[in-house]
Parts: structure tokens; sequence; C-alpha cells
């Protein structure tokens, strides 16, 4: 930027366009980004159109499908008769009931899961040697099916609720153990050597350094063990028809009476809670995490639009 003295004591800018456009660009590169939170309802409604429009198009080749006869009325019932059985099902209770035993058990599961996959996962990070050694049972206990488990689980605790939780427990521990070390792996290297300058070691090393940096890619192994946890108890209930009420049971149900409505109906529910758990539970506590650390495109306060 150069100068140019007219008068004594004045001083007048002779700044070129160009430098002044880079001055304004560099300025605004420096101004905080300030971005409009649309209302909850609005939010919601973008978040929800796509996926009721995949809906109502499934259900659309669904009745093209029954329209057809593609398959026998007993194999392959209409939509408005599988509406039926559900709504049937909520009126006498048994969907509820349904749904609040597989989900109790789910949630019971699930939280047992946490404990043990953190206190291994913890074990493991710390560890390079049992890493090593255990790593690759983790990563195959991972890959191998769910339903595999319940015939063992069976032969040891009988036809009890026990039965229930280990299997949940062995479908959902390897991935949440496999999603808290592959979070800490994604840990800069900078953050622990300023853990190790502060005087963090052992134990307050991992829980004030490495859990904290490693949370946004443990999340990620967390809703990958809810999944196994859920998937695994269904296979349960699947073939333990006489450990109370549940979503397998009303599934199992529906194919021991071959009630093809009964079936769709019972797996629609087994998906739509799994859906709703998701959207209730894991993309908001993700949404919040990835916000606090600055990776959803936000500032943490919003300010308006000048």
């Amino acid at each position: 930027m150069a100068t140019d003295t007219h008068a004594p004591g004045t001083v007048r800018s002779t700044e070129t366009p160009s430098e002044s456009a880079l001055a304004a660009g560099l300025d605004a590169l420096e101004t905080p980004i300030s971005v409009d939170r649309p209302s909850f309802l609005r939010a919601t409604w973008r978040s929800a159109w796509p996926v009721l429009a995949a809906l109502v198009a499934i259900v659309v080749v669904w009745q093209v499908a029954y329209s057809l006869e593609l398959k026998p009325p007993y194999a392959l019932p209409s939509p408005s008769d599988v509406w039926q059985t559900l709504l049937n099902g909520i009126q006498d209770g048994s969907a509820w009931r349904a749904i609040r035993s597989s989900v109790e058990r789910a949630a019971v599961g699930f939280v047992m899961s946490v404990v043990v996959g953190v206190a291994i996962g913890v074990a493991l990070a710390a560890s390079p040697l049992l890493r090593r050694a255990f790593g690759p049972i983790i990563t195959g206990l991972q890959s191998l099916p769910s339903v595999a488990w319940v015939p063992a689980a069976i032969i040891w605790f009988g036809l009890t609720n026990a039965t229930m939780y280990a299997v949940v427990l062995l479908g959902a521990v390897p991935s949440i153990v496999n999603g808290l070390l592959a979070g800490t792996d994604q840990v800069p290297p900078l953050f622990l050597r300023v853990g190790q300058v502060l005087g963090a070691r052992g134990w307050t090393r991992i829980r004030y350094v490495l859990l904290p940096a490693a949370l946004p890619g443990f999340l990620g192994g967390l809703k990958q063990g809810w999944a196994f946890a859920w998937r695994s108890l269904m296979a349960a209930e699947l073939i333990t028809q006489t450990i109370g009420g549940g979503l397998g049971q009303l599934l199992d149900l529906g194919r021991a009476t071959s009630d093809m409505s009964l079936v769709i109906a019972s797996i629609f529910l087994i998906f739509l809670v799994g859906i709703a758990i998701e959207l209730a539970v894991f993309a908001p506590l993700e949404r919040r995490v990835l916000h606090s650390r600055g990776l959803t495109g936000q500032t943490s306060s919003t300010k308006r639009r000048r």
C-alpha cells in the first residue's frame, strides 16, 4: 500500500482496488461464521421427509406386487392387511408388551456390554502386548453370527433371561471394544505428549486425555454395538420361545401359525424400534459431541447475521 502526501500533516491512502479486495478477503476469514439454526420442526421435517418418501415408494411397489399376484395372498399379504394386523396388536396390547419386553432386555444387555467392552478396550489400548494377543480374537468374535451363541447360552444358563443377556454381550462387546480401539488410534500424539508434560500418568492419562479424545470415534463403536445387541436379542428371542414375551417371539408366532401379516408386522416393529433408538439416543449424542468439538461446521456460539 502506498501513501501520498498533499499537505503537511495529512496522509492519503493510494491503496489499489486489488489490495482492497485482498484486505477485505482476509478480514472475512477472521470473521466468525454465523449460521442460522433452523427451527426444530423444520429440521425434523428436513430429516424425515426423504425417509417418508422412501417408505411410500416401498408401499407402492408392495401394493403393485400384491395386485399383480406375484405371490399367493397367504405369502404376500396386502399393505392394508398388515396394517390391520398391526393395529390389532396395538389395540389388544400384545405389540406394546412385546416392544417393552424387548427394549428392556436390550437396554440392560447393552449397558452391561458397554461396561465390559470399555474395560476390555481400555486394557487393550493401554497394553500393546495384550492388544497383539487378543485383538485378532476380538475381531473374530465380531464376525461370528450372534445366533451361533444361542445353543451354547441355553446349555449354560437354561431358558432364562441370563441366556438373552449372554447372547447380547457376546454379540455387542466385540464391536464396542473395536470401536474404542479405533477411537484411541485416531487420537493425535500431540494430545498424549501434552498430557504427559502436564503429569498425566496411568489411569489419569486414560480418564482425562485418552478417552475424551477418542470419544468421537468411540461413538461409532457404540452405535454398531447397539445394532449388534439388538440383532443378537432378536435371534435369541426367536429361538427361545418360552422366555417371556418379545418381538422375536412375536415374529416366531407368526411363522408357527403361517400368519404372514403378523410376520411382516413384527419385522416392521423390530425395524421401527431400532430406528427410534438411533434417532432418539445416538444421533443427538453424536451431534452434541461433534458440535462441542467444532466438527459440525458451526461455531460454538451462533451469531445473528448483520
